[in-house]
């Protein structure tokens, strides 16, 4: 499996000043390219080539006086900026045709100079390369000194250059990571994810919600102010946004060290892990959308799927529409109705149930009921017709 590895650059001045330079290439080769196939489309004329777009904006282009400059980066960075132009524009034609599962792509946009986020990519083409004294040779750029926090497991593929909005420079490397098994172990658990505690596991544990925004919205709602009342377009007002970023930045960098410290402890520590799957969007849609953003589910998910696979644990999806709340975990009766402010709730078989905890054991009992069915039956209901006086549903099947 492949896997990102980060680490901070600290480029000099010079170096700063070739990379700027690299970015606006990068961004003008995509744009160049996105538009030269929106006049195509509205002209009626054939969908215009990958090969053939290279030719126009990257190749004849560096032989005209308003696009000569692009000879002073490398061609790498050029030809990888129209790769994502054309995954991008494969992502959108997959989705309208169903052939790409999830969400459905939008058509490319234009990229812009002043997004917070800015990224270049250098494949084995470009030979980059690490020097004995542990820099990272980019080529028309220099040796960049690199802050290594570990080592790499295998020879990088290619690397990324990423500019935040908080002016931190990183390079993410690619590398093909070699499966490591950890020894079995026994234990499995269930993880029911909220807002009042961040985790709830089956065993009974429960991880407190660490709400990295909310303890630092009052530093954000001061720097906010003060960047509101700097004047448009002023050095003062560029100093004022990036304090701002630094402290956005301090907060998402304090929750993945969280959710990476939390989710290697619980695939170490248990051989099977099952989660529900959150409609996290919809989520986000609600007057909870803060803290569901400050929690960050999706992220903590991530890590724990990929950790199982690279570590050999067993990672398990509970649907969405499972009851896992309203299921006695003692007897399997459901309760008639579970309003959100209910914590506890007792079973007509006698069961007193914590709310949170009861849905991480169902939510395990699931995940063990997916995994052990060998004769291919479903253990819980699927999609089921709609009535006819109403939308279709899966909660109608339950």
């Amino acid at each position: 499996m492949q896997l990102r590895y980060s680490f901070r650059l600290y480029p000099t001045a010079g170096q700063r000043v070739a990379l700027a330079r690299a970015f606006g290439c990068a961004r003008v080769v995509f744009n160049d390219g996105l538009r030269a196939r929106q006049e195509a489309h509205k002209q009626g004329l054939p969908y215009i080539s990958d090969a053939e777009l290279s030719k126009r904006v990257v190749t004849e282009a560096k032989r005209t006086g308003q696009r000569c400059w692009l000879s002073e980066v490398s061609a790498v960075v050029l030809q990888q900026a129209l790769a994502d132009l054309n995954k991008a524009y494969r992502n959108f034609f997959d989705s309208i045709i169903g052939e790409r599962k999830g969400v459905k792509a939008a058509p490319p946009r234009f990229r812009s100079k002043k997004d917070g986020r800015q990224a270049i990519r250098f494949t084995k083409n470009a030979r980059f390369s690490i020097t004995v004294s542990g820099k990272l040779r980019l080529p028309k750029i220099g040796d960049v000194p690199v802050r290594w926090s570990r080592a790499l497991p295998t020879e990088p593929s290619s690397v990324t250059v990423v500019k935040d909005a908080a002016g931190r420079y990183f390079a993410s490397f690619v590398v093909e990571a070699v499966e490591q098994p950890l020894p079995a172990v026994e234990a499995e658990t269930g993880i029911d994810l909220g807002l009042r505690h961040f985790a709830v596991l089956s065993n009974g544990r429960k991880i407190d919600a660490p709400r990295f925004l909310r303890r630092a919205e009052r530093r954000l709602k001061k720097l906010q102010r003060a960047l509101s009342r700097k004047q448009q377009r002023s050095n003062n007002r560029a100093k004022a946004r990036l304090k701002v970023a630094r402290q956005h930045a301090k907060v998402a960098d304090a929750r993945r060290e969280f959710h990476h410290q939390l989710s290697t402890r619980l695939i170490r520590e248990n051989q099977a892990v099952v989660v529900e799957d959150l409609a996290v969007k919809g989520l986000a849609r609600t007057r909870l959308a803060k803290s569901v953003h400050d929690a960050g589910w999706s992220q903590f998910v991530a890590m724990l799927e990929y950790k199982a696979a690279l570590y050999g644990r067993a990672f398990h999806r509970v649907d969405r529409w499972f009851p896992s709340s309203k299921l006695c975990s003692t007897c399997g009766a459901p309760a008639t109705s579970m309003p959100l402010n209910v914590l506890e709730w007792a079973c007509p078989c006698g069961a007193v149930h914590d709310r949170d905890l009861n849905a991480a054991i169902n939510i395990l009992a699931a995940g063990r009921a997916d995994r052990l069915n060998a004769c291919g039956a479903r253990v819980r209901p699927g999609p089921a017709p709609a009535q006819r006086e109403e939308a279709g549903s899966r909660r109608g099947a339950a």
